[in-house]
C-alpha cells in the first residue's frame, strides 16, 4: 500500500516537473523580449527541474542516489534564481531596455490611492 502511495507521488511529481518545462519552453519561443525569456528559463531551473528531482528521489528510495539528488536540487534551487537575476541586471546594466508597450512608472495607477499620499507627501 504504501510502495503504491510512493509510486502515484513519484509519478505526478515527475508529471508536474515536465508540465513546468514545457511550459517554460514554451515561454523560451513565445516571449517577446530577453527579460520575459529569462523567467522562462527560471521556471524550468527551479520549478521543472526542481519537481523532477523529487520524484526521482521517490522513485530510488533512501540510498545513495537520492543524496545526490538531494546535493542536485540545492544546487539547482540556490543558484538558478542567483544567476536570473545576475543575468537580468548585467542587462539592465548593458542597455538593454524591456520591451512594455506602456510605462506604468509615468502615470499614476487610480486603484491605489496610498501610492497618490505617498506621492503627494514626496511633494511637500
Amino acid at each position: 500500500m504504501m510502495a503504491a502511495a510512493l509510486e502515484v507521488a513519484s509519478w505526478l511529481l515527475l508529471l508536474a516537473g515536465g508540465f513546468f518545462v514545457m511550459v517554460g519552453s514554451l515561454g523560451l519561443i513565445r516571449m517577446p523580449d530577453f527579460y520575459t525569456r529569462l523567467h522562462g528559463a527560471s521556471i524550468i531551473d527551479t520549478l521543472g527541474a526542481g519537481l523532477i528531482l523529487i520524484g526521482l528521489m521517490l522513485q530510488s528510495g533512501f540510498s545513495l542516489i537520492t543524496l545526490k539528488l538531494v546535493f542536485l536540487l540545492a544546487l539547482f534551487f540556490f543558484t538558478g534564481p542567483v544567476v536570473a537575476h545576475t543575468l537580468a541586471q548585467a542587462a539592465l546594466h548593458m542597455g538593454l531596455e524591456p520591451f512594455l508597450k506602456e510605462d506604468r512608472r509615468a502615470r499614476p495607477d487610480a486603484s491605489a490611492p496610498a501610492m497618490k499620499s505617498a506621492r503627494k507627501k514626496a511633494k511637500r
